[in-house]
């Protein structure tokens, strides 16, 4: 495994793709807040564990895509989750270590205030990384365009391949550029132990779908009228 700790070094000019002297690397970013808040958005409930995303299943399809390890040109891999960790993190401990003995590095920030993220942090995780090693192949799971749609598509300018993995109902920037790859994470082989509770505009059924309402219509109206009342 790499080592996370290391600080970043001054850029070079030569861009990414060019730079043979560094070894290079598939790297994976993880974004689980961004995950955690879209998965709940599609499916319309707090996921449970039968909705969450599998990272064993993840891990070997990364793994799969960087080609024979054997190959003379095999890239190093290298994957890490970012995530906010609330003052009671409760089952988190339980989940941190299962990631880290499936082969993730963990940044693990306290969530002090709402407004907590942890956005920084992947993008410095980047910048190192494309610094240190000759960034071949970046998959960033997260749906969050605002933080990562122009950084990222400035290393595809540069010669890296950036996929986006995320949701499609929430990844429009990944899905619109041209320089950036999208896949939907359903699609992503084993992700899911059964299929999310979800109809996607992007795959409908030629007959057309229902989308059932993700919230009581009383509920709403009750919660609009306190509203304007207020």
């Amino acid at each position: 495994m790499l080592d996370t700790s290391e600080v970043a070094t001054e850029p070079t000019e030569q861009p990414a793709g060019q730079d043979r002297s560094r070894p290079a690397l598939d790297l994976l970013i993880w974004d689980a807040p961004n995950i955690d808040m879209t998965l709940s958005t599609v499916i319309g409930a707090r996921p449970t564990a039968a909705s969450r995303p599998r990272f064993d299943a993840i891990a070997a399809w990364f793994v799969e895509g960087a080609g024979d390890p054997a190959s003379t040109d095999a890239p190093d891999v290298e994957a890490c989750v970012f995530a906010n960790i609330p003052p009671q993190p409760g089952t988190l401990q339980r989940w941190v270590e299962a990631l880290r003995g499936f082969g993730y590095s963990v940044f693990a920030r306290p969530k002090s205030q709402p407004d907590d993220d942890i956005d920084q942090d992947m993008l410095d995780h980047i910048a190192v990384r494309r610094h240190s090693h000759r960034l071949r192949r970046l998959v960033v799971f997260s749906g969050d365009g605002r933080n990562f749609a122009e950084p990222l598509e400035d290393l595809a300018r540069h010669g890296t391949e950036v996929v986006v993995v995320a949701f499609s109902e929430v990844a429009g920037y990944a899905i619109g550029s041209d320089l950036l790859q999208f896949i939907d994470i359903e699609d992503v082989p084993g992700a899911f132990v059964e299929p999310l509770d979800r109809v996607r505009l992007d795959a409908l059924p030629p007959d057309g779908a229902w989308l059932r309402p993700t919230r009581s219509l009383r509920d709403f109206v009750a919660g609009f009228t306190a509203r304007r009342g207020g």
